[in-house]
């Protein structure tokens, strides 16, 4: 099965520059770009046309409209390859924190368009996964912390063993469809709420 299709957005006020870009990736047999000149209302437009990928190209960016684009790359979360003429450290530096997959400095050529956009949207996917990743590992420690809690509630209020209200967790879980952590979080808020007097109090 053929791989979709990208829908790919150009984002160039300078027409000859924007033509290298649309020429390198249909070239690459991107047949699905969309050109935008003006970058008022991008967001909107963004969410409107809803592309796979952004190509963003700054002909001789000032600190002020990078740190605009960096804002609106922060918040678009897709593959982002942009293209500057000219650039320092921190600009570089300020691209990787803003969610720049690609960030190319004096190479807008024809040829080197399509490696470029490629690289962008593996780098995005690989970002996207360690992330995933991260948070789902960051879940599950905050879940075991609250499991343990509710154990060493359970265990003072019924007298029993860590074995035993661990099986007691479980069996509610499974009795109510829903994951041990959830019956534990709720286990631990009520214990909190019937706690004497406010724990917050300095």
């Amino acid at each position: 099965m053929p791989p979709t299709p990208l829908a790919i957005l150009v984002l160039d006020e300078n027409h000859i520059r924007s033509s290298i870009i649309e020429a390198g990736l249909r070239e690459a047999g991107h047949d699905n770009v969309t050109i935008l000149h003006d970058v008022e209302g991008i967001a909107r437009k963004v969410a409107e046309i809803n592309p796979d990928v952004i190509v963003i190209d700054l002909e001789n960016p000032n600190r002020d409209m990078l740190e605009n684009m960096f804002q609106f790359t922060r918040a678009v979360r897709r593959p982002i390859a942009m293209f500057v003429d000219r650039s320092d450290q921190a600009a570089i530096e300020a691209a990787v924190d803003a969610g720049v997959s690609a960030y190319v400095v004096d190479g807008l050529r024809q040829e080197r368009v399509k490696p470029i956009v490629d690289m962008a949207v593996s780098r995005f996917n690989a970002f996207s996964r360690l992330s995933r990743e991260l948070e789902e590992a960051r879940s599950e420690l905050e879940g075991r912390k609250v499991i343990d809690r509710a154990k060493g509630i359970l265990m003072r209020s019924r007298g029993i063993s860590e074995e035993e209200a661990y099986a007691l967790l479980r069996k509610t879980a499974m009795n109510q469809n829903r994951k041990i952590a959830e019956v534990a979080q709720s286990l631990v808020m009520s214990a909190d709420l019937l706690a004497p007097g406010d724990r917050h109090e300095p």
